[in-house]
């Protein structure tokens, strides 16, 4: 199967990151949430990102008007009707996400593979939200944060997904230069699983005046050799989806994965990273300072 025009629904930083995936990749590409103004704001986050990428040096500044030129933005899912692949990218709440796999079941045609950027919730339970001929097409796509940027996907097939749909999405994410990793079905998958231990024993370093912040960040570089820091990392994704992502996992794990009371305050304070301007860090000047 020839993927020529993919969809994403949801213009948040993921949404609009993963759709700019396919663009630079030569894919047209639909950008939609619930009303076109919030689609066009996330058109504009990927002209920053591609900005960046020119004074980088990493992106020929004659290239950003080709690759946004191949994104077009909607309010209405009847849009990405004639879509080969259509990512959803919405808040972490299952009947939000299977509300909209309702409606793409009737309006696309019957070869559109529909995949779900969840990072914790089963994919055979998603797919509950969809025809059991559709449930062949229904898969999981778990892009790293930022999408942009890292090449990790994880690849979930749910329990009647066809291995022709595994190896179709596979294929698509080879060419806009992802590394697939096929992983089973479980709550939180393999990378959460791994990412939410490592955060919830940084967060005990600094609720227990081991480290402060910016040194656990500072240990994250430059001991470890990961390219951010966990608490600029955990700013860049949102402390609301953090804590929901948490207490997932708390409810299917247990006790090794409770909710960290410094991600607790810092929501109940709607200290919620970059989105709110401040989290773990402050981000009101130029320079990024902790904020505690």
């Amino acid at each position: 199967m020839e993927i020529k025009k993919v969809g994403v629904i949801g213009a948040g930083m993921m949404g609009a990151e993963i759709a700019l995936c396919f663009a630079r990749a030569g894919i047209e590409t639909f950008l939609g949430d619930i009303s076109k103004e919030i689609a066009d704001k996330g058109k504009e986050k990927q002209l920053i990102i591609l900005e960046k990428s020119i004074k980088k040096g990493k992106l020929d500044s004659s290239k950003k008007t080709e690759i946004l030129s191949r994104v077009q933005t909607t309010g209405n899912l009847k849009d990405m009707a004639d879509c080969d692949f259509i990512v959803e990218a919405v808040l972490e709440v299952f009947e939000i996400k299977t509300n909209i796999y309702k409606q793409l079941d009737e309006i696309c045609k019957p070869e559109t593979i529909i995949a779900s950027n969840t990072s914790s919730i089963s994919i055979t339970k998603l797919a509950s939200g969809v025809s059991k001929e559709r449930a062949k097409k229904f898969i999981g796509t778990h892009f790293n944060s930022p999408a942009s940027v890292m090449k990790l996907v994880e690849v979930i097939p749910a329990l009647l997904t066809s291995e022709e749909c595994v190896e179709n999405t596979i294929t698509l994410l080879e060419k806009i230069e992802k590394e697939a990793v096929k992983c089973k079905d479980v709550v939180g998958f393999a990378l959460n699983r791994l990412f939410h231990a490592f955060y919830i024993e940084a967060c005990r370093l600094v609720e227990e005046g081991v480290c402060s912040v910016e040194d656990v960040d500072k240990i994250c570089l430059y001991g470890l050799g990961h390219p951010m820091g966990i608490f600029k990392l955990l700013d860049l994704t949102g402390h609301d989806l953090n804590m929901k992502v948490d207490e997932i996992l708390f409810e299917a794990y247990g006790e090794r994965f409770r909710p960290s009371p410094v991600i607790q305050r810092l929501v109940d304070s709607e200290m919620l990273g970059r989105k709110s301007n401040i989290g773990f860090y402050d981000y009101s000047q130029d320079k990024p300072k902790p904020s505690f």
